[in-house]
C-alpha cells in the first residue's frame, strides 16, 4: 500500500491482493521505520472498513494514521470497475482532509516484476 499525503489531503494505493484484504479481512496496514535504533519509533498507517461508520473517517493515534471506511463502499470499490473511492474529513480550522483510496495500476515503464500485483494500466495499448 503506497501513501501519499500532500497538505490536507491523504492518498492510498492498493495493489491486486491488498484490495482483496481489504474486503476480505477488513483491514490492510503497512508501517514505517524512523530509527536506526528503535523498533517502535515507526509511522503506521491502515485503512479499515466498517459498517460502525457511514461516511470516511481518519483518526491519528499513537503511531497510526487510520483511514476508516464504510463497508457498502468498500464492497462496490473492489468488486467492480470503479478506480477510486473518495471522501473528506472535518478537521482543525474548518477545513477538510481529502481521503482518496485508489486501485494501483501497473506502471508502463517498469518490468513485469515490478507490476505483478498491480491492477492492468488503462493506458496500455497493445
Amino acid at each position: 500500500m503506497k501513501l501519499r499525503i500532500l497538505g490536507n489531503s491523504i492518498r492510498l494505493r492498493l495493489s491486486k491482493p491488498e484490495v482483496a484484504k481489504l474486503h476480505e479481512t477488513g483491514r490492510v496496514e503497512e508501517s514505517l521505520s524512523l530509527s536506526p535504533t528503535d523498533p517502535w519509533d515507526r509511522l503506521s498507517y491502515a485503512i479499515e472498513h466498517t459498517e460502525q461508520v457511514t461516511k470516511f473517517e481518519v483518526s491519528h493515534i499513537g503511531d497510526e494514521i487510520r483511514v476508516l471506511i464504510p463497508s457498502h463502499e468498500v464492497r462496490k470499490w473492489a468488486d467492480g470497475e470503479l478506480v477510486g473511492m473518495y471522501g473528506a474529513f472535518p478537521v482543525y480550522g474548518d477545513q477538510l482532509l481529502t481521503i482518496t483510496v485508489e486501485k494501483d495500476f501497473a506502471c508502463l515503464d517498469k518490468s513485469d516484476a515490478d507490476n505483478a500485483d498491480m491492477f492492468p494500466n488503462p493506458n496500455l495499448t497493445c
